[in-house]
């Protein structure tokens, strides 16, 4: 697997755990009202938003290269 396949498939599971854990986090604040994890939902789902931005403008990078 080359550095360009590792990175995207690093890049989409962390997408997804940070979505995942956003979306607890907010559930959690809706069931039990602490503040806490609402700043944490909150802080996931932009660090979700900006893994996606990085991950499209890395692709965009490295459009030439191989996934070999």
């Amino acid at each position: 697997m080359s550095l360009k396949a590792f990175h995207i498939v690093f890049v989409t599971l962390s997408i997804l755990c940070l979505f995942g854990f956003g979306v607890w986090a907010l559930n959690a604040y809706f069931a039990l009202g602490d503040v806490w994890n609402l700043a944490m939902g909150l802080v996931s789902l932009l660090g979700c938003g900006v893994m996606v931005v990085y991950g499209k403008w890395f692709l965009k990078k490295l459009k030439g290269w191989s996934y070999l």
